[in-house]
């Protein structure tokens, strides 16, 4: 009789799989699913899983995920809306942090939103609290930073003074011109260069606790947006390396798709226009627990920070349209030469104006060289015209959208957007009727990686306030579910292994403690999930499953 690893049995598995779309069996060899149902009759396992008529599905995969960013988070002092709700209770948080920390330690906080604050935290009020110890503080979007006075001293600028302008950033200055604490965009490199690059058992401690959290939120895939450059989103030039050791000493529980940031990236002398890594190292190096996504390049800022590049003027600020990241120049080569050597891009674009050079871009390096299979994404591509959305499937970009920001910044990127563009802010039912394959995401730590609580505001749109916004762009639950599985799969290039239940398929699933398509639409987000499994292997188990 034939032995096989394990089988799943009494489950209400809904697979995905158009050929077979449910089951109540699953059996799983070397860490694939070698069939269901009557295919396993007569075939003995080592293990028996009985999930006593729980409903279960593919795992999610969160497309655009900041895995070793959500770690650092957690580690951090926590400002979130959900945990200060004012400034005086920010910097009360603060104070309280400070008092168990060394004279002359770094105070690391993160997750503020002035939109909810109602204003941004200042260096002169956080001198206050701080007892002379240098502070960072990091805007819930990670595109700007607030710094204290003894940071900016140990930078070398004196009570605030001389601080210099950066391309691509912004100093903000109070009425002296001192700087007034808050950073965007590049000029946060001012003060992060001196806590990074993090060293190696700070960062595997990172993705400890957010490789937890990720299995406990049933992700068993991720993508990471940028890594390597630890002036921009990544940690340190050895990023790769120390997502190698965490995978090795066992920490890393997630599958995981790895994009280089483009500062990584380098002429290659031997290749002509070239843009890579040494070796000739691109997209899909690896193998299905640790991969080489696509080349991370940052166009733009932050919707809610009002850094990205608009075609208008934000609400109430008549002078900005936000700005690119890199000259526009800069940026198209980047994006073409990128396409030239091999790789797969995936380009940050929040603005509707970043959103059109990034489209040239790909249109051009398609006309210098055609690759009709590649998948090249724009991540975010928050604010767009139906023109974009059109244009971005003629040329088969992936959008990486995240709908948990509906519910999260929703109220405030309505109030900074002109009334009759709202139904283009984080469009998703329009880019499935324009053909595009949808990915599911979070953008985690800038919200929390639960896929469920983004299934909830890709099928209900609420704003925090109740609104609802962009209502015509509502998903039906399957739409969701099917975007967070074979969608970022899709994104990934992974969809042959994962992204559904099939023969052959990784056997990478989740039970869940409800059914997501019986439950009312309102209360999705109040399911759990009780377990999780990656390759067969029970990874979390709030469920108390036996084998």
């Amino acid at each position: 009789m034939l032995t096989i690893d394990a089988v799943v049995e009494n489950a209400r598995i809904r697979t995905l799989d158009p050929e077979r779309p449910t089951a109540q069996r699953m059996g799983i060899w070397q860490g694939r699913i070698i069939g269901f149902d009557e295919e396993l009759d007569g075939i003995a396992a080592r293990q028996c899983f009985d999930l006593q008529g729980a409903p279960v599905l593919p795992g999610f995969h969160d497309a655009h995920n900041h895995l070793s960013k959500t770690g650092e988070r957690l580690a951090a002092v926590n400002l979130r809306p959900t945990a200060v709700k004012t400034l005086d209770e920010l910097y009360q948080a603060i104070a309280e942090h400070a008092a168990t920390l060394a004279p002359d330690a770094w105070i690391r906080a993160a997750g503020y939103d002035q939109n909810a604050l109602g204003d941004h935290p200042s260096a002169e009020e956080l001198d206050k609290v701080c007892g002379g110890r240098p502070a960072i503080l990091e805007h819930v979007s990670g595109h700007m930073i607030v710094a204290n006075t003894a940071a900016f001293e140990r930078a070398g600028w004196a009570d605030r003074l001389n601080v210099p302008d950066v391309d691509g950033g912004r100093v903000v200055r109070d009425d002296q011109q001192r700087a007034h604490g808050l950073l965007e965009e590049k000029a946060m490199g001012l003060i992060m260069s001196l806590v990074r690059p993090s060293p190696e058992e700070e960062v595997i401690h990172w993705l400890d606790l957010g490789s937890r959290q990720a299995l406990s939120y049933g992700l068993t895939t991720i993508t990471e947006p940028g890594a390597g450059d630890p002036h921009a989103i990544g940690n340190s030039p050895l990023d790769f390396h120390y997502y190698q050791r965490a995978l090795e000493q066992g920490l890393l529980g997630t599958r995981m798709v790895l994009m280089p940031y483009c500062g990584t990236l380098h002429e290659l002398p031997e290749i002509k226009d070239s843009f890579g890594l040494d070796l000739g190292i691109r997209t899909g190096l690896g193998d299905d627990r640790l991969r080489v996504g696509p080349v991370k390049i940052w166009s733009d800022g932050s919707y809610i920070g009002r850094s990205a590049a608009m075609h208008r003027c934000y609400v109430g600020e008549p002078e900005n349209t936000g700005y690119l990241q890199y000259a526009e120049s800069d940026l198209r080569r980047m994006i073409i030469q990128g396409h030239l050597t091999g790789w797969t891009v995936a380009t940050h674009a929040i603005g509707d104006a970043a959103i059109d050079h990034v489209l040239d871009a790909f249109a051009e390096a398609q006309r210098l060289l055609p690759r009709p299979e590649v998948r090249h994404r724009i991540e975010h591509f928050a604010l767009t015209s139906p023109e974009q959305v059109e244009r971005a499937a003629q040329l088969g970009v992936v959008p990486v959208p995240q709908g948990v920001f509906i519910s999260d910044f929703g109220d405030g990127m309505a109030a900074s957007t002109d009334e009759e563009l709202h139904g283009g802010i984080y469009r998703l039912k329009s880019l499935l009727k324009a053909g595009h394959v949808l990915p599911g995401s979070t953008d985690s730590p800038v919200s929390d990686a639960n896929p469920l609580r983004c299934i909830h505001d890709m099928v209900n749109r609420r704003t925090a306030s109740g609104a609802l916004l962009g209502p015509e762009e509502r998903l039906t639950v399957q739409e969701a579910v099917q975007a967070y599985t074979y969608g970022s799969a899709y994104a990934a290039g992974a969809e042959k292994d994962m992204g559904s239940l099939s023969t052959g398929k990784l056997a990478d699933f989740i039970v869940l403690s409800d059914d997501l398509f019986s439950v009312a639409e309102e209360k999705i987000s109040q399911v759990d999930v009780g377990a999780t499994f990656v390759g067969g292997e029970l990874v979390y188990n709030e469920a108390g499953i036996n084998a």
